[in-house]
């Protein structure tokens, strides 16, 4: 099989091709290593990719509509995994052309590679984010999704109508993730984890939004990629061959909690700062996996403390300039 993983130097994307290549498939990694954050880490990722043989990098925005349709048609892709985007709810208040750019017009370009030149199953990321201010718990992928919060989640559930019409029109067989709070080592340094993480060890205060309110159901990326692999091997079918998926953790932890992991682990204690809730964020997540467990038989296990255990270790030595696995 020979795969096009989009966003390969992103936190799930090289988790992702990397387990593809040690299955022993053909990778070929796609990001634009843009500066939303530091893109250090970005090359740290792929040098985690470098080694395999079956690799191959290349640099290129997903916008770049005649780049993407010429690596389409020179490269014959079996298996699409499309994990770029433009990430972050709050950023999406700053900077909502990046989003428009990346998750709409490049998702575009995803979808027409796989109109003129064939694949036999296409993911793409979704968010939990798609569910805003719903009411209902836990998040069903039967759900209404009309009410977004932010524009990011908005962009995510135009992807979800973009595939949806793709899978009408053109029969190709797509199915979107929608991902619930993605945490582990090499994680993105704009999400929780990592602020927390930062600011306990060097004895700064973190800000904790909504006063502690929130909950979120965290997701480990270990879970987050053998569902991804799971689901792969088994493309919809039918008239509409459109299928969503959740992956989460189906345990929301609160806030405070998750807190209490990150200071274990980091054997301090973190000094608050308590906020008010943020524009564009929601108070939880919660994610209904059955759909999960049915159709491909898993269901993601990582306790909270064991994981952010593992992140705290990772992060520790990337500070420090030692990590080499």
């Amino acid at each position: 099989m020979k795969y096009l993983v989009t966003g390969a130097a992103g936190f799930i994307g090289m988790y992702t091709a990397k387990r593809l290549l040690e299955q022993g498939e053909e990778v070929v990694g796609l990001d634009n290593l843009n500066d939303y954050y530091d893109p250090v880490l970005k090359e740290y990722r792929l040098a985690q990719l470098a080694p395999h043989p079956n690799f191959r990098f290349v640099k290129m925005d997903l916008a770049d509509r005649d780049g993407m349709a010429q690596l389409f048609k020179s490269e014959q892709f079996t298996h699409v995994i499309h994990l770029a985007a433009q990430a972050g709810v709050r950023y999406s208040l700053e900077n909502p052309f990046a989003y428009v750019d990346s998750n709409l017009v490049g998702t575009l370009c995803i979808l027409e590679g796989c109109r003129h030149n064939p694949v036999q199953h296409l993911l793409y990321a979704s968010s939990s984010s798609v569910y805003g201010m719903n009411a209902k718990i836990p998040f069903s992928e039967t759900d209404q999704v009309d009410n977004p919060v932010s524009l990011y989640a908005a962009t995510k559930k135009s992807n979800e109508l973009m595939a949806h019409s793709y899978s009408k029109l053109y029969k190709i067989p797509t199915t979107g993730l929608r991902f619930f709070t993605v945490y582990g080592p090499a994680g993105r340094p704009d999400m929780a984890p990592w602020l927390f993480t930062e600011a306990i060890l060097k004895g700064e205060p973190i800000k904790v939004f909504n006063h502690g309110k929130m909950q979120r159901d965290f997701t480990y990326i270990d879970d987050i990629v053998e569902g991804i692999l799971r689901i792969n091997q088994q493309p919809p079918q039918g008239e509409i061959p459109y299928s969503l998926f959740n992956i989460g953790n189906n345990q929301p932890i609160q806030l405070s909690r998750f807190i209490q992991a990150i200071e274990t682990a980091c054997g301090r204690q973190a000094e608050k700062v308590m906020l008010p809730m943020q524009p564009g964020d929601v108070e939880r997540t919660y994610a209904d996996t059955s759909r999960l467990g049915e159709k491909v038989g898993y269901k993601p296990q990582m306790e909270i403390e064991d994981g952010i255990a593992r992140f705290v270790k990772w992060f520790k030595a990337y500070s420090n300039n030692d990590y080499k696995s």
